[in-house]
């Protein structure tokens, strides 16, 4: 007859075995590089932001930190990629804007529900938002804009880092200010977004403040931020609310990996993000852009996301906007 106290010791220790294993991976968290995905080009202010994030995280986390860009689709392609991602294992985060919760909405098939295909690790920073005119641009002040879109509905252009992105508060100031008509030209980003502004090839631009030193060196006129305060650097232009639009915008932004990740991968990743927050050199990017910091943690950032959604979400619908 077998012996089954054997059997059951036997069972127990492979068990064990199992366990010790599992918990020494887990404490081997990270063995190799992760990637982070940045879902705007190259060289704008969220850009600028992670890599220098990354670079302290991956002095934590003794791993290094890849930046990979993938620009389009409004800001979500780094949700897209997400949530087809089947592997949840830390390896994989994304940046994740404002603007992929109102994506889902404005598409007939969406390719990723935001309440339910991702865990959500570390809310960051915010932007400073504004928009922006050349300098010899007739219009001195927001109001002088609104009042000529006003007598001539369509006759502005302007330009944004995407659908779906900084368009959506743009028709919410045109109604607001009376249910003007302005021409939204989309680019893939803040760079692109900005160049055509300066050729003249936009009357506007609504941005991230990567207008930063390009206002302070004369080429741009600011005509208003959208934050609850005007920005020190900035104090030359009233804020939205300052102008008679009752909007602030601030748009906070973090990190995100596939839905199922382990509480304990995600603790590494939050320690490490959460420290390199405070790096100087991640303090003096914010300082440069004038980008808030809006931490929370993993729990905190996903009831900002469930509250944020059913608020955007409402909001897009009732505008009628579509992808």
């Amino acid at each position: 007859m077998p012996n089954t106290a054997i059997g059951r010791r036997s069972a127990l220790g492979i068990a064990a075995a199992c366990l010790s294993g599992a918990a020494l991976a887990q404490a081997r968290f990270p063995d190799r590089p992760i990637r982070v995905i940045v879902p705007f080009p190259p060289g704008g202010t969220t850009d600028v932001q992670m890599r220098v994030l990354a670079e302290g995280a991956a002095r934590r986390l003794g791993q290094p930190v890849v930046i990979e860009n993938r620009p389009g689709a409004g800001g979500s392609m780094g949700a897209a990629a997400l949530a087809q991602n089947t592997r949840a294992d830390g390896y994989t985060l994304s940046v994740m804007p404002n603007s992929i919760f109102r994506i889902p909405v404005m598409m007939a098939r969406p390719s990723y529900d935001p309440m339910v295909d991702f865990t959500w690790v570390i809310r960051l920073v915010g932007y400073t938002f504004g928009i922006v005119v050349r300098a010899d641009s007739p219009f001195q002040t927001l109001g002088q804009m609104l009042d000529h879109a006003r007598a001539n509905p369509g006759a502005l252009t302007y330009g944004s880092p995407g659908v779906a992105t900084l368009d959506v508060t743009m028709e919410r100031i045109a109604q607001m200010a009376g249910g003007l008509r302005l021409v939204h030209v989309p680019f893939r980003g803040s760079a692109e977004s900005l160049q055509a502004l300066l050729a003249g090839q936009v009357d506007m631009a609504a941005e991230s403040s990567a207008w930063g030193e390009l206002v302070l060196d004369g080429r741009l006129r600011l005509l208003a931020t959208w934050g609850e305060a005007r920005p020190p650097r900035f104090a030359m232009a009233p804020t939205l609310r300052e102008a008679g639009i009752d909007i602030v915008n601030s748009s906070p932004y973090g990190l995100a990996a596939p839905r199922g990740l382990d509480p304990a991968v995600v603790a590494v990743l939050h320690d490490a993000f959460r420290d390199a927050l405070q790096d100087p050199a991640h303090l003096a990017v914010l300082e440069r852009y004038n980008m808030p910091m809006m931490y929370a943690d993993g729990e905190a950032y996903a009831r900002y996301a469930q509250e944020f959604y059913a608020e955007d979400s409402a909001m897009v619908r009732a505008m009628g906007l579509k992808f």
